[in-house]
């Protein structure tokens, strides 16, 4: 068996941050894409890019890992040491693990892996840019209530989407491994309201595994969700916040102007209602605008002349109700 140097596959150092390795994984992740490079060697660099990730991703595989050492390099000669989970058993035979992993993996980690990348990780379709990713939690061997699907083992995976798609519902071509570590072409259907933790079910062709996927939102600079409900940040100049104005609001289906009343605070939230996550049974939740006062960090002659002003002039007292 030939030991795998999985920070030396995403060409990190072993002191890496997890947002290190996701950005170095990332990285390589479009480089050898399928979609993008079809030779066999991009495919094979592919699969050692996932199995890296899997691991180092993942912080209770990547300590575990870590128990090793420094001192291994790729491709040396490897036994795992006594008592280590998948240490025997599997029947290797050089050639690779069952699940389209090394022989390595399975050592340490038995069959249970997902072949999708580990936690967080992100690869998708339509160029990776919220076309959706996969993340850990894929299983094999069996679909939601332990059924077999089609005599062949279903894939179960977790799958990113972007807020805009959860708004407006999309469509997103992806690939993935099944359980032969075939990769496949896959077209998901992302509806209008997809809310995370719903299972999106793609039935298999003949001979072919159903799929099911766990759906997990990005993270996004600007929204989040709660249930049917967009939060949605909203930056205010101090002369906004404290006059009132109209302003614009972008959401993920459009713009709007949001009527802000005079003296608003940091913290303080404008219901904007029927502009969030569709429903099932008709309707939409409503949107959150969470306001946050912004000064300004560099002023003009005059700015700073009308703030000295208004210093001289007002009362106000911040911290008079602290």
């Amino acid at each position: 068996m030939k030991f795998r140097d999985y920070y030396e596959v995403l060409g990190v150092a072993r002191t890496a941050s997890s947002e290190d390795i996701q950005k170095a994984y990332r990285k390589q992740a479009r480089k050898y894409h399928p979609d993008i490079n079809k030779t066999k060697e991009a495919e094979d660099r592919f699969k050692e890019i996932n199995e890296a990730n899997e691991v180092l991703s993942d912080p209770q595989k990547r300590k575990k890992y870590d128990t090793l050492g420094a001192n291994w390099r790729d491709g040396q000669e490897f036994r795992p040491p006594p008592g280590w989970e998948g240490a025997s058993g599997h029947g290797f035979n050089g050639n690779g693990g069952m699940n389209g992993f090394s022989d390595f993996f399975e050592a340490f980690f038995g069959r249970g892996g997902s072949p999708f990348g580990g936690a967080g990780g992100q690869f998708g379709g339509a160029g990776f840019g919220g076309a959706g990713s996969f993340g850990a939690g894929a299983q094999r061997g069996r679909g939601p209530g332990g059924r077999t699907q089609r005599g062949s083992p279903a894939v179960e995976a977790e799958y990113e989407i972007s807020i805009e798609d959860a708004v407006k519902g999309s469509t997103r071509n992806i690939q993935l491994q099944d359980h032969t570590g075939k990769l496949r072409a896959i077209s998901v259907t992302i509806p209008a309201g997809t809310t995370e933790g719903a299972t999106l079910k793609l039935a298999g062709k003949k001979g072919e595994s159903d799929v099911y996927l766990k759906v997990k939102f990005a993270s996004h600079p600007r929204y989040s969700v709660v249930d049917h409900d967009l939060i949605v940040r909203l930056p205010l100049s101090p002369w906004e916040a404290a006059l009132g104005a109209k302003v614009d609001l972008v959401l993920p289906d459009g713009s709007i102007k949001l009527s802000v009343p005079a003296g608003s605070q940091s913290g303080g939230k404008l219901r904007v209602r029927g502009r969030g996550l569709p429903k099932k049974g008709g309707g939409r939740g409503d949107v959150l605008a969470e306001i946050k006062v912004v000064v300004p960090t560099a002023l003009s002659e005059s700015e700073r002349e009308i703030f000295e002003k208004l210093a001289s002039v007002s009362r106000f007292n911040p911290r008079s109700a602290a």
